[in-house]
């Protein structure tokens, strides 16, 4: 058996590194770095796969959220609802733009925002939803999105976790994950489900005019050379990492199928064990792609078994340890902490097992072997 890693980015590029050297090489001969032809390939290909109007590159999955912010033109002391268990990032880039950002509890089986809860976050103050595909798995969408109509509010989907993701609504129709709110945003992070080999992002829209106001702050305020009609930021995607992930794109469903096969051999042997939760997936599965496969420990001490895994080789992770209402950048004196049972709960429980595209069965088994030895 190969040693087990949380993310074998080695073994993936193995696979594809002659599509990749090929992709890059033409990068380097033709050495536009910056906005190259191969930027926008990626971009149409994207456009194409997500079957949504405009993709925004960008240089990172946080300036994706900010600009997707900045270009709904907020204004300071505008509420912005989202959750309290998710990465920093969704509310850091709300806490620059001089919002106000409004923490609410998640769903215990699903990880995701909780609409009953953003419902009762909802004031005149309040501006926007930013749900958060936690994991791999879609919000529930159709709910935030009548939440969000009826009280005229934008949504904008953090997406950085669940590329690839498709979410059915209760008539039967399909549309994949970032495609649905006002905007969204993604990362791709060299361990996402589509990740480059350095930092990139991108935003998506099906407005046409929220996109044009987009482009031109992604480059400095510009759509002609030198003149800024808008305030913006130098955030673009390199060629480089544009090169990467138009070979990977094409992958991308596969990863995906991969990933959920992993996810299902881990539920199997793992479903039936009274400390163990797996997590929640709808029948087809195809609401979960799974960037993290993430378990809840139950009646058992959570730190105990990571030092366990990690003392037998199998990395593991706790995402996330500390809930954002309770970090000291973001935490507020006058917070009912109580608001958050869920999330304070869940901050004891969940431990995230090695995922990826290149699993094998021999890892799974060991993997889920250690974790019963360990309960026994």
């Amino acid at each position: 058996m190969n040693p087990i890693q949380m993310v074998d980015l080695n073994s993936q590029y193995n696979f594809i590194k002659e599509e990749v050297a090929h992709g890059m090489h033409e990068v380097l001969s033709s050495s536009l770095f910056i906005n190259g032809p191969v930027v926008h390939e990626f971009q149409k290909d994207l456009e194409n796969y997500l079957d949504v109007k405009h993709v925004i590159p960008c240089a990172n999955g946080t300036d994706a959220l900010q600009i997707a912010l900045m270009g709904l033109k907020l204004q300071p002391g505008d509420e912005v609802i989202t959750a309290d268990f998710t990465f920093a990032a969704t509310v850091e880039v709300i806490s620059l733009l001089k919002l106000k950002p409004v923490l609410v509890d998640v769903n215990p089986n699903t990880f995701n925002i909780d609409p009953l809860a953003i419902e009762k976050a909802i004031n005149p103050k309040t501006k926007a939803i930013i749900p958060v595909h936690l994991f791999g798995q879609s919000a529930d969408m159709e709910q935030i999105l009548a939440l969000a109509k009826k009280h005229n509010l934008y949504v904008v989907e953090d997406n950085a976790q669940a590329i690839g993701a498709d979410y059915t609504f209760s008539n039967g129709s399909v549309s994949k994950t970032g495609t649905l709110g006002d905007v969204s945003a993604t990362s791709f992070f060299p361990s996402k489900n589509l990740g480059a080999y350095g930092d990139g992002g991108a935003i998506f829209t099906n407005d046409d005019n929220l996109a044009h106001f987009i482009r031109g702050i992604v480059n400095h305020g510009m759509y002609e050379r030198y003149y800024h009609d808008v305030v913006g930021v130098n955030s673009r995607l390199d060629s480089l990492q544009a090169a990467v992930l138009k070979v990977k794109l094409k992958y991308l469903d596969f990863y995906n199928e991969r990933r959920k096969e992993a996810a299902l051999r881990y539920t199997k042997l793992l479903k039936d064990h009274h400390k163990i939760i797996t997590p929640l997936r709808k029948s087809n599965c195809n609401s979960h792609v799974f960037h993290q496969y993430t378990l809840r420990i139950i009646n058992s001490d959570r730190d105990a078994l990571k030092n366990y895994l990690n003392d037998n080789k199998i990395p593991c992770g706790v995402y996330y340890p500390v809930p954002l209402h309770k970090q000291k950048a973001y935490a507020k004196a006058n917070v009912d902490s109580s608001a958050f049972s869920v999330t304070n709960q869940l901050v004891k429980e969940v431990i995230s097992l090695p995922m990826h595209s290149e699993l094998s069965i021999d890892q799974i088994e060991y993997i889920c072997d250690t974790i019963i030895c360990f309960f026994d």
